[in-house]
């Protein structure tokens, strides 16, 4: 068995790595967030403030008038006047999608120097498909409230992860080299 381990990890060196590095990057990920980001900052009111104040531009370029903010500072609901609005918590932030997306990319092999601007890039694109979502929740909840919940858990859900899986995609094809067959 160990001498099959050993010949495995010979012949994959890059799968290997790959899982190696995504574990422990996750792991790592995973331990920074739960013990320090989460409760010793303000990471995700950040995010959740960006993604806030974006949908409501958003909003408000394509016509929309917006619920009015309220005097709290950091916010989390978000709506059309004279409608109920949306709540966005901690897990719909995509903070954790960010790192997750991230911890892939370092894994993943291909040029350092094509990961430094791609992965800020990538979590840009995800943090805009965010605000889509969130617009598109709101929208949702002012026409057809009982559509919110199925959306919410399922269509958006698709819809962010089929744009994460598509940057992947894309880094594979575009930054990563083809193995070399073994002679």
């Amino acid at each position: 068995m160990v001498r099959g381990v050993a010949a495995f990890r010979k012949e994959h060196p890059a799968l290997v790595r790959f899982v190696v590095v995504g574990i422990l990057g996750y792991v790592a990920w995973y331990s920074l967030y739960t013990y320090y980001l989460r409760p010793s900052t303000l990471l995700d009111e950040y995010v959740i403030h960006s993604l806030i104040l974006s949908s409501e531009w958003a909003m408000d370029v394509t016509g929309w008038e917006v619920l009015p903010p309220d005097s709290s500072g950091l916010r989390r609901n978000i709506g059309i006047a004279g409608a109920g609005g949306v709540h966005v918590g901690d897990p719909c932030d995509g903070v954790v999608l960010f790192a997750l997306f991230a911890v892939f990319l370092i894994a993943f092999p291909g040029p350092v120097r094509h990961k430094l601007w791609f992965i800020p890039l990538g979590i840009l694109v995800l943090h805009g498909v965010n605000i889509f979502r969130v617009c598109g929740l709101i929208l949702i909840q002012w026409w057809n409230p009982a559509a919110l919940q199925f959306n919410h858990d399922y269509t958006f859900t698709i819809l962010i992860y089929s744009v994460v899986f598509a940057l992947w995609y894309f880094w594979a094809k575009r930054f990563v080299s083809p193995p070399t067959p073994a002679a």
